[in-house]
């Protein structure tokens, strides 16, 4: 069953009505065009007023949802009127004329009233369901964080095992689907084995992922650096470390306009965490890496890179 009509608005109608058309010809000619039946139009008689087939009509109307649209058409049809030819010609055309206007208006009015609350009360609805909707995919996103948190605290006990630095390349790329970052998974190309890329801010970063008890070294950063220099200008390259880095390896990576970046345990865990996300993590240790030509920043100094 549809919203029925508030009987104000119908009344409304039915004045309008009752006004535009002084005429019964006049007006059977409009309650046809609204599509009025031609059984009930044919049961009107001369001898009875305008009011006598409008208070059966209407009566009639408001019984089913069918008859509420009617009416709700011949509202549209009324306000959408701009001139009154059956109440023209007459000695008093002048005041027909008026009254009709002014009925009309007042439907008009509620109507443009109605059609404004019921845009401010969907315009508030939409709101409440994009907070929900906002609140939900906070909930999601911890809960999948708290989940990609738990992943990796298992895959430590096997740091340092082909295995496991094959479930690791698995779950970065998990994390990185999660973090909505374009992204390749682990390839081979011209003999060389590539751990994947991914692309943030129109800027392709080959990765190197070291799932090893010891430190990434020297020879480690030569690798990724042979890597990257054989593509594009715009390709850098990214390495994750689990167990951090050599001072040597650090000071091979870091020079000007170095293509490299150095990530550690810490670096994810401020990602699980939801201090920073992935991609912000990048750019600030970029822009660490643009103005002072490290390639390593720690977490505990990102306080102070802004």
């Amino acid at each position: 069953m549809a919203t029925r009509l508030v009987p104000h608005f119908i009344e409304l109608v039915y004045d309008a009505l009752l006004k535009s058309f002084w005429r019964k010809k006049a007006l059977r000619n409009f309650l046809r065009r609204s599509h009025i039946s031609e059984n009930f139009l044919g049961q009107l008689s001369e001898d009875e007023s305008k009011r006598d087939w409008l208070d059966r009509l209407f009566r009639r109307l408001e019984e089913s949802d069918k008859g509420q649209a009617a009416i709700q058409q011949m509202a549209k049809s009324l306000i959408e009127q701009t001139s009154f030819p059956d109440l023209e010609n007459w000695e008093d055309s002048g005041q027909k004329i008026q009254a009709a206007e002014a009925a009309v208006d007042a439907l008009k009015k509620f109507v443009k009233g109605k059609d404004q609350a019921e845009e401010k009360e969907r315009d508030v609805e939409e709101r409440r369901k994009r907070a929900a909707e906002d609140q939900r995919k906070v909930v999601r996103s911890q809960t999948d964080l708290v989940n990609l948190r738990k992943r990796l605290d298992a895959l430590v006990p096997s740091i340092g095992t082909q295995q496991g630095g094959y479930d690791f390349q698995d779950w970065f790329y998990d994390l990185m689907d999660f973090s909505d970052i374009d992204n390749r998974r682990p390839f081979v190309q011209s003999g060389r084995q590539i751990d994947g890329s991914v692309t943030i801010d129109g800027t392709t970063y080959l990765i190197e992922l070291k799932f090893t008890a010891t430190q990434a070294d020297a020879t480690d950063i030569d690798s990724l650096l042979a890597k990257v220099n054989t593509k594009a200008d715009n390709t850098m390259g990214i390495m994750v470390s689990m167990a951090g880095y050599s001072s040597v390896a650090i000071q091979q990576a870091s020079f000007a306009k170095s293509p490299l970046l150095l990530f550690d345990h810490n670096h994810l865990y401020m990602v699980l965490g939801a201090i920073e996300a992935f991609a912000d993590v990048v750019r600030r240790v970029r822009r660490h890496s643009s103005q002072t030509g490290n390639a390593y920043l720690s977490t505990q100094e990102f306080g102070g890179s802004k």
